[in-house]
């Protein structure tokens, strides 16, 4: 499993130019799997801009690398131009990167709230707490020890923290109307 200690010790720290490239390469892979054309238009946004931050010097050293150390595949196509994409083990390193910096973004409160709740066994603890970790750092707030809260959409950011702990079978996610303690939740949140 990519998201244990373990697995990130064998993985040697990148340069930002690098790090850089492995998430614009996975944001190619995310315009293919974003659902609608809207979040198609942020994905692309995001990727246009991070691209023209990047040295033209320092992403030539880059890319050879990253191809040295087989984060990334690379060919010479007919016309002379050069297709770079992940390997899988540059894919398992950009998750990780995506992984650290996700935050769910703080939109206009709909009047839903969206909670996480989990029964995982204690052969697991230690994912377990790496995802109450990882709930509280993007922004939810506990209800209870196994229950989590946010008024904001994040089905997608919770789908990609599930998979990347592998905690599927033992987490659950809903979005409900009302909660008897709205009033509080709403001064925690500040919502209006």
């Amino acid at each position: 499993m990519y998201g244990t200690k373990d697995n990130q010790r064998y993985m040697k720290p990148l340069s930002p130019t690098k790090q850089k490239i492995l998430l614009l390469l996975f944001a190619g892979v995310a315009l293919s799997c974003a659902p609608t054309l809207g979040r198609q238009a942020r994905v692309f946004k995001r990727a246009a801009r991070e691209w023209k931050r990047i040295d033209e010097q320092a992403l030539r050293t880059a890319i050879r690398d990253l191809y040295r150390s087989k984060l990334i595949d690379g060919k010479q196509n007919r016309d002379g131009t050069h297709t770079f994409v992940l390997s899988e083990k540059g894919k398992k390193k950009a998750l990780t990167y995506q992984f650290e910096t996700m935050k769910i973004e703080k939109k206009k409160w709909d009047g839903k709230w969206r909670f996480v709740c989990f029964d995982i066994p204690e052969s697991l603890k230690s994912s377990r707490d790496a995802l109450r970790r990882k709930l509280l750092d993007v922004g939810f707030r506990e209800l209870q020890k196994s229950m989590f809260v946010i008024p904001f959409e994040c089905l997608s950011e919770i789908e990609f923290i599930i998979e990347y702990f592998r905690l599927r079978a033992h987490v659950r996610y809903g979005v409900i109307d009302a909660i008897d303690n709205e009033l509080h939740l709403k001064k925690m949140f500040e919502l209006s």
